[in-house]
């Protein structure tokens, strides 16, 4: 195996955004614009005073409250009256419904609009050498927005994931977003079991999207452990990559690791034996964030990344 450097510590952050907005943070809060409504949410990382007053964070329209038997996983919403069941949002051209759900986030994570944005321009590069659209693979793909800025861009995507709740809102989104005729097939499956079918059947990407998280169960109950699926699905992910592989990027969050231990996994999966090489594009791992829209801004991290790129 030809191992990759350790070419860690990037840092990737939400930017160009107009409809959402890290208003503030201090005291394990944040306070998020997302469209016209404001939320105050848990923030554990934010180790800071406020710098806005109560009169603002007073104004939100929702406030998520964590159980005090479980703060990381168990809470519920604290909702405005006057707050739709769902609402419209967009990010270059893509739009998409936002929507409180029951695991604290909004149907999004606006934190990964950094990788919308480097696959954009990956796919883009890849169109004006080769003449074709790449073909991309978005694993546990959930409402899709990462797949429809992908073919937006110029790709035909593969979206797949485990949750048919999921599959349904990222047609919703699709529609939304005008992109009915768009190259995006869409499956509902168990994601590792997916990619070992594909495997077999000799079907080669790109490029190629990882968000597992951190447990799972798929459509037949297949039980998903991040920890102890990671290596394989790594593994089979790095078979999948065309000759003219242009990326492969994991993001993990909520999961007690480092970037230097999920770099080297990825490191591992892309230098074992494979009919073509890899190791001549670069590998680079980080965290993705949220950063204050304000004088002196302060940034949260959000998950931890790794990231393959070959130019094509």
């Amino acid at each position: 195996m030809t191992a990759f450097g350790f070419s860690t510590g990037q840092i990737s952050l939400t930017e160009d955004w107009q409809d959402y907005a890290l208003l503030d943070s201090g005291d394990g809060l944040k306070l998020e614009r997302f469209g016209p409504y404001s939320f105050v949410r848990p923030e554990p990382q934010a180790l800071w005073e406020r710098r806005l007053g109560d009169d603002v964070w007073a104004k939100a329209a929702g406030r998520f409250l964590a159980s005090s038997d479980d703060p990381e996983k168990g809470g519920k919403w604290q909702l405005s009256k006057d707050l739709p069941d769902r609402w419209e949002m967009g990010f270059e051209g893509v739009k998409f419904y936002a929507s409180p759900t029951p695991f604290r986030h909004l149907a999004f994570f606006p934190e990964q609009s950094g990788h919308w944005q480097f696959c954009a321009t990956a796919i883009k590069a890849f169109r004006a050498k080769h003449g074709r659209k790449p073909r991309i693979l978005n694993l546990f793909g959930y409402t899709g927005v990462a797949s429809l800025h992908a073919a937006e861009a110029g790709a035909e995507v593969t979206h797949v994931d485990a949750s048919k709740k999921a599959i349904a809102q990222a047609f919703e989104n699709r529609e939304l977003s005008g992109l009915s005729d768009a190259p995006i097939r869409y499956i509902t499956d168990d994601c590792l079991k997916f990619v070992a079918r594909e495997a077999r059947r000799g079907n080669f990407y790109d490029g190629i999207i990882l968000d597992p998280p951190k447990y799972g169960r798929g459509p037949k109950g297949e039980v998903w452990r991040l920890e102890e699926g990671l290596p394989e699905l790594l593994s089979l992910c790095a078979s999948l990559l065309s000759d003219e592989a242009i990326f492969m990027i994991l993001t993990i969050y909520a999961i007690r690791t480092s970037t230097l231990s999920v770099h080297s996994a990825m490191a591992q999966a892309l230098g074992g034996d494979r009919a073509n090489d890899l190791t001549s594009g670069e590998l680079t791992s980080g965290e993705v964030g949220i950063v204050e829209a304000a004088d002196n801004p302060r940034a949260i991290g959000q998950a931890l990344f790794v990231r393959y790129h070959k130019a094509p």
